[in-house]
């Protein structure tokens, strides 16, 4: 691990949290992956000027065969959440190398961890009715657009939109099978890289009926 300041303290409290990150990984996902796990915390003002030319929309952090993630002076919540974040990303990625899946799985099981670690079970009711909202206004981000490997191309109204649609279908999964039924599905998806054949051995649903569901319930 690297930081911007060299802090040993600061080192240890970003250290501490993947630690105990990881551990709730392993619970909440059924990932443990066992190679090493290199992560780079960036001066705010040096991240924004090196990677802002690869996001349309303001990025907290990313990863790319490594976390990298926008610092800050001390482990603040938000950085807390963007390490847990990146750490679901780097965790698929080390048990998956250089496979490309939906944006939609990927991002937002990442959503989903990141609310789930810091306390939240279910998607909160303010998301539910901005999402209500957007589909009362034919205003959702469509499969196509969700199905794609990042949202790194998406303006930040858009990208906004599509992280919490896909945290959204996420946890319609885990309410309807339940929150055990996750470590199977991304077990499955790991083995087959076929979305559609994790969700119906896990779900007994494709990624058209998935859609169907999550839909009815903003109705």
């Amino acid at each position: 691990m690297g930081g911007f300041n060299g802090s040993r303290r600061f080192e240890d409290e970003v250290l501490g949290e993947l630690e105990r990150a990881y551990d709730a990984l392993e619970e909440a996902t059924g990932l443990r992956p066992q190679r090493r796990l290199d992560v780079v915390i960036d001066d705010p003002g040096l991240y924004d000027q090196q990677f802002a030319a690869f996001f349309r929309f303001q990025s907290a952090g990313f990863y790319a065969g490594f976390i990298r993630v926008r610092g800050d002076t001390r482990l603040t919540a938000p950085l807390s959440r963007t390490l847990h974040h990146e750490l679901f990303h780097a965790a698929l990625d080390a048990v998956s190398p250089s496979v490309l899946y939906p944006a939609w799985v990927n991002e937002g099981t990442a959503e989903w961890f990141e609310y789930r670690t810091a306390g939240v079970r279910s998607m909160p009711v303010r998301g539910q009715q901005i999402l209500a909202q957007l589909a009362s206004q034919n205003a959702l981000m469509p499969m196509q657009t969700l199905s794609q490997p990042n949202y790194a191309r998406l303006d930040q109204n858009a990208a906004q939109v599509a992280y919490l649609q896909s945290y959204a279908m996420i946890d319609y999964l885990v309410r309807s099978g339940g929150e055990r039924s996750l470590p199977r599905f991304l077990e499955e998806l790991v083995r087959s890289r076929d979305p559609n054949r994790a969700l119906q051995r896990v779900y007994r649903l494709d990624v058209r009926k998935l859609e169907e569901g999550f839909l009815s319930e903003l109705r």
